[in-house]
Formats: C-alpha cells, structure tokens, sequence
C-alpha cells in the first residue's frame, strides 16, 4: 500500500514538474511584442480593462491608429475602446466581438470595412498578431479555424510553445524582461505616431476585374450584424479616411446598400475629409506619418472630436466625466497619453524621428 501512494505521489510530482517546466519555457519563448512589432500586444491589452465601454471599434489597422479614445472622452465624456489589429479579417473581428461579449456589453460598435476586400485567410504572421493574445474560450478556437491558413494547426495556438520552440537563437532581452509582465503599450486600442510624413501624389487605382465582395465576408457581416441586434447594440459602418490601400466606389456602393437593406449607418469618412480639417499634404504639418496610408496623432485627435460629435448625433450616449469614479480611472489614461504624447514630441525634435518605433 505504501509503495503503490510512494508511486503516486512521485506521479504527481513528475506531471507538476514538468506542467511547471512547460510553462516556463512557453513564457519565454513566445514573442513578446514589446519592443518590436507592438501591434501583437494590442489584443492582450484589453483584458487589463476593469470598466465597460459606451462604444466599441473592431477593425484593421484604420481603427486602431486612425481614432483616440482619450479624445472621446476628453471632449464628449465617451468611454470607447478599440479591438483592432493589424490586417484583422471580417471574421476575426466578429470573433473580437464575441470575446467582448463575454466581458460586457456597449451600446455602440464600430467596424471599419475595409476587411471586407479579403475573402480568405491571408498570412500566419497576421493570425498570430491577432490571435495569439485572446484568452482561450470557445471563441478564439473559432476565430482560430476560421483564420488558419493551409500549413497552420489549431493546437499551436491553444500551446503556443508547440510553434515557438525554436526560437531559442531569437532570444533577446526583451524575452527575459517581459516573460512575465507586460508594458502598456496603446491607449485604449489607439497606437500613437505623433511623427509627420505628408503624402505625396497618389496613383490611380488598378481596375478590377470583379468588385463583388466574398460569400464569406457576407456571412460574418450578417453574423455581426445579427449579433448586435441580438444585444441590443447599435452597430455602425465606416470607412476610415485613409488614402491608401484605394477604396472604390464600386465597394463603397455594395456598403451603402448593404447598410440601408438593413437599417444600419454607414459613414464613409473619405468623403469628410474637408469637413474634419485633416491634411495629408502640408510637410511639416500633415495629419499622416506615413504618406497617407494612416493617419497620426493630430489626425486622430481630429477625426476622433469629429467622429464623437457625430456619435452623439445619432446615439444617446452619456457624458461620464461627472462620474467621479470613473472619471479617477480615466484620468490614470489621460496622464499615460500626454505623458507619451509628450515623450514622442521630444524624441522627433530632437532626432528628427521616433527611433523607438
């Protein structure tokens, strides 16, 4: 008897050691997302969240550097949050949505279209900058079936060590630093470049040989749409104003109708770029750092004070800065933003650009 509880117990010390060991070496080993390619740590972040939010943006990368939360709140008292990643698909922002339910419930949500020109998975790289910060549910083993491409394997995302265990010669010191905290790293979703660079003359773009949007796409898009309805959440359609990658109108005409056959707004924001007062040609004073494909920190602010009037236009939402509370929490954001406002502003005087981006 002794011996058969002596085996067990070594049993179950073997299986903890080696739980243990496994954990370990996942933690360092998977990437980081700390001081370079940051974007992969913007869907972890949102986890650290400990208040709801009036309005939530899903979309790619013309939500979550085209509009600041903190300017929402500053100037209209919205709480908003931004669930986007880079190159993120149709269906990995419904899947974002999903997981946001699970946490709570906005009265607005906000998708940027522009997904909707990918009617199929695109890239591992993308899928792992999305995907691999969501806490393990039901949800992310959907998003992660529906974005996998042809060599990827659903097990590598719930154990991520089984794709990252030869990372070793990659190893640096931001893998030991961060192996077991994180920085903050965005401002509610909103990745600040305070640096300008104008755009110059944009091509024309390439013809198509067919405008139709996926079968696919149409199936999240009905999914979103009905899942909003299901909760009670006004969903809104928009496309950021961002010069490039092109916007046709031949795309622009299918979200119109769309919108109206089901009684949704649809804002397409390139057609105010005037009325918002953003300038993507001045040199030393563009709304982009990056010729016009985004936009930058003044732009945001810009686009961010126009889209907040509109949201209030067409939506009862509150002004929470009365709420001492959660005026409290949200104060601790403004001083992180101004405080990297700030630091960003003197890095660009003084090197002429962010060399830490």
């Amino acid at each position: 008897m002794k011996t058969n509880i002596k085996r067990i117990i070594f049993i179950v010390a073997a299986l903890l050691v080696w739980c243990g060991s496994f954990f370990l070496v996942q933690r360092l080993l998977v990437p980081k997302y700390m001081d370079d390619l940051i974007e992969g740590a913007l869907t972890a972040e949102y986890y650290d969240e400990t208040t709801e939010h009036d309005v939530i943006f899903i979309g790619d990368c013309e939500v979550y550097e085209n509009f600041s939360p903190i300017t929402l709140w500053e100037e209209y008292g919205i709480t908003s949050y931004i669930r986007g990643n880079a190159q993120q698909l149709i269906w990995q922002s419904y899947y974002m949505l999903e997981d946001v339910l699970r946490y709570e419930k906005p009265e607005v949500v906000v998708f940027n279209v522009l997904s909707m020109k990918y009617g199929e998975p695109q890239s591992e790289e993308y899928n792992r900058l999305a995907l691999d910060g969501m806490e393990l549910s039901p949800t992310k083993i959907e998003a992660v079936n529906a974005s996998m491409t042809e060599d990827e394997e659903l097990i590598t995302y719930i154990f991520p060590l089984l794709r990252y265990h030869s990372r070793w010669n990659q190893l640096s010191g931001e893998d030991i630093r961060y192996m077991f905290r994180h920085d903050k790293i965005s401002h509610n979703g909103f990745v600040m470049r305070a640096d300008v660079r104008a755009a110059g003359a944009i091509p024309e773009p390439e013809p198509l040989a067919d405008y139709s949007f996926s079968e696919n796409c149409w199936k999240y898009l009905d999914m979103m749409t009905a899942l909003c309805r299901e909760n009670d959440i006004e969903l809104v359609l928009i496309k950021a104003p961002s010069l490039y990658p092109a916007w046709y109108d031949e795309w622009d005409a299918q979200i119109v109708e769309y919108a109206e056959k089901n009684g949704l707004e649809y804002i397409n924001l390139l057609d105010k770029v005037d009325e918002i007062g953003i300038d993507f040609y001045s040199p030393e004073t563009a709304d982009t750092y990056d010729n016009g494909l985004h936009l930058n920190l003044s732009g945001a602010e810009k686009l961010s004070s126009y889209f907040g009037n509109w949201l209030l236009t067409k939506f009862e939402l509150s002004d929470h800065r009365t709420d001492s509370e959660l005026a409290a929490v949200w104060q601790e954001k403004i001083d992180f933003y101004y405080y990297m406002k700030h630091d960003q502003l003197e890095e660009l005087e003084k090197y002429g650009e962010l060399i830490s981006y």
